[in-house]
């Protein structure tokens, strides 16, 4: 799905500057990193958007019980964000805020035309209302008592009389672009809630909010501010047109942008985001892929609902490529999962500590005592490359689980190797080869194997622990970060040994 020949265009949701990151921002973030670095490994042409949501009334509303305007608490809130980017290592190469200038003139341009396309009216509507989501729920997306099922709280209900989008008639439409695009939306089971959702009929969408005062003005209509939603999702076109100084990048990378999302904001990405651009005149995006909610006990880990993890601590105790590994090894991605403190630390422990951070330590140790630190030249062991969980041909294997957006089963893959070559480490003994100099050359094999089986995993890992793969290739004279094959680099290079990759948790903590 993911693969594409012209380039490569990933986004986050724009994440609501109404109150501060927390570690559902982060996972959106990690997962569009990864596919961001995967591909560049493969020399694709990437680039990689993230931003802020800042209109609308959710920011209204946390503004007016802080006491503050809105544009503050954007210019608070905002900068927060860039810093959970950084902080988690993302490599985005845009960083969009939905108050720029730059954007709003943009968005003002396409709407305009969507209303001289004809596909906007103005009428009453009369609905139940989320203020947290910022939308308002048909019927069969209420949840017990007329709640929010998402955050739980009373909806309101609420008539006013506003300006609207025909979504109803880009019905057929939608159903023939999924019938079209069968991984439009992955994993499959969210693209069946988004064509169920088609199938149940469609209802024309509010467009403005009369009451709404912190939002954009419609171009055609300045009394009426436009609902969050349409100034929001088109971030990913008007960001193209302005990220790069003095260059418009639209046409080098539209349509062909891959989102990534949680499940909570399938119906905005999924059904009116096509419709929208359909009306506009512009190609839908190549597809979108949509990951779970991280749980905290049985509860979706909200803001509103209090119950997040701060991604800084986490990283301020554990580092960045600790968070990155637990989030894409811990949750399957696609599905809902629980996370815990407690899941984390055993996670570090067993497999970052113990799996990978002991078989660099020893592999570089060993170099290092028995030859110098010079890879020795010999041949791959076919027991070693062949058979399940082999070295040779993870490369195509995790670029395929890429491209079907499996980050979590890559990483998998990836963790079955790690798990071998320790495998291998006890089953050859080395540290006995080492005493006798008649299995010079057995030992020479050995050391081989496991310098070239840990190059081909940590450049396989490199989109998940970057941090540690650039540490761990560099002690093996590894300059390059595209992906390898096993056996492809043959013995001479000049290793050195390296601090801990990831320290035991009670030296962490000391």
């Amino acid at each position: 799905m993911l693969r594409h020949p012209v380039g490569f265009y990933v986004t986050t949701p724009i994440f609501y500057v109404n109150a501060e990151p927390h570690l559902g921002h982060a996972y959106s973030t990690i997962a569009a990193d990864v596919f961001a670095r995967h591909m560049r490994q493969r020399g694709e042409d990437v680039f990689f958007l993230t931003g802020t949501d800042e209109h609308g009334e959710p920011v209204e509303l946390a503004a007016e019980r802080e006491g503050i305007t809105p544009q503050e608490l954007a210019d608070r809130n905002a900068p927060r964000f860039q810093e959970m980017a950084r902080a988690v290592g993302a490599t985005n190469d845009f960083f969009i805020r939905t108050s720029d200038p730059r954007h709003t003139s943009r968005v003002a341009e396409i709407m305009q035309r969507v209303y001289d396309n004809g596909h906007v009216y103005r009428g009453t509507y009369e609905g139940w209302y989320c203020p947290r989501c910022a939308d308002f729920k048909t019927e069969r997306e209420l949840g017990p008592g007329n709640t929010c099922p998402i955050h739980e709280i009373p909806l309101e209900r609420e008539q006013e009389e506003n300006w609207f989008f025909r979504l109803s008639a880009f019905e057929d439409y939608l159903k023939r672009l999924y019938a079209e695009r069968p991984d439009f939306v992955v994993p499959d089971f969210r693209r069946n809630e988004a064509v169920s959702f088609i199938e149940g009929g469609l209802q024309d969408v509010s467009l403005s909010r009369a009451k709404l005062k912190w939002g954009m003005p419609l171009p055609w209509d300045s009394s009426q501010r436009m609902y969050v939603w349409f100034d929001a999702l088109l971030n990913y076109v008007t960001a193209l047109s302005f990220a790069r100084e003095g260059e418009d990048l639209t046409e080098r990378y539209w349509p062909y942008a891959f989102h990534v999302l949680a499940k909570d904001i399938l119906k905005f990405h999924a059904v009116i985001w096509p419709a929208l651009c359909h009306a506009a005149g512009l190609e839908p995006p190549r597809g979108m892929v949509i990951h779970g909610y991280l749980l905290m006990g049985e509860k979706k880990m909200s803001k509103s609902l209090g119950n997040v993890l701060d991604p800084f601590e986490v990283i301020e105790r554990f580092g960045s490529d600790a968070l990155r590994f637990y989030c894409m090894r811990e949750v399957s991605f696609g599905q809902d999962g629980s996370v815990s403190a407690a899941g984390f630390e055993a996670r570090y422990e067993t497999e970052l500590a113990n799996d990978f951070g002991n078989l660099a330590s020893r592999t570089l140790a060993m170099l290092a005592r028995y030859r110098d630190g010079v890879v020795p030249d010999a041949q791959p062991d076919p027991e070693l490359a062949e058979g399940e969980d082999g070295l040779r041909g993870l490369a195509a294997e995790v670029s395929e689980l890429i491209d079907r957006a499996e980050p979590s089963q890559a990483l998998a893959a990836a963790w079955g190797r790690v798990r071998r070559l320790n495998r291998y480490v006890e089953e050859r003994r080395p540290w006995d080869l080492a005493k006798d100099e008649a299995k010079a050359a057995e030992l020479d094999s050995v050391l081989y194997n496991l310098a070239e089986g840990l190059r081909v995993v940590t450049l396989a890992l490199y989109p998940y622990i970057p941090n540690a793969a650039d540490k761990l290739l560099a002690a093996l004279g590894e300059p390059s970060r595209e992906l390898a094959e096993f056996g492809s680099r043959g013995g001479g290079a000049r290793t050195e040994r390296t601090e801990a990759l990831f320290p035991k948790l009670e030296t962490a903590a000391s």
